[in-house]
């Protein structure tokens, strides 16, 4: 994906339902997109096709075309964009406390024993990175 700049406030809801879509399929047509979207939430198509279209104005996703039809895919990866709104987060709800953060994520849920080892480790891997 492109080194283009994260746009500029965090994607809607509307909007992740088309980005996660388009992480998972790849580059796909609005009609395609409609399909995946509709397995899990009843939407038109038409409000698919002008969410993709506004999104495209924004600069969230890129639109070529194939076989007559607009061709769209995420203009960021999503660890890309993940790591820009956490940094966001952790900046302005948790006054950058990592501590904060995690602590909250990890209130009042339930966390897998294989969730836990994941976090253990990326943890470990950090401290390591850091020392050297």
């Amino acid at each position: 994906m492109g080194k283009a700049t994260p746009p500029a406030a965090p994607p809607t809801e509307a909007e992740l339902d088309v980005l996660h879509v388009l992480w998972e399929s790849g580059p796909s047509s609005v009609r395609e997109v409609h399909e995946a979207i509709t397995r899990h939430k009843p939407v038109g198509y038409t409000t698919v096709l002008k969410q993709m279209q506004v999104m495209h104005q924004k600069g969230l996703l890129r639109r070529s075309e194939r076989f007559k039809s607009h061709v769209y895919e995420p203009v960021h990866a999503r660890a890309h964009l993940q790591q820009q709104f956490a940094s966001r987060v952790l900046a302005r709800m948790f006054n950058g406390s990592a501590h904060s953060l995690l602590q909250s994520a990890l209130a009042g849920r339930t966390v897998s024993a294989k969730e836990l080892a994941n976090i253990r480790q990326l943890l470990e891997n950090h401290e390591r990175k850091a020392r050297s």
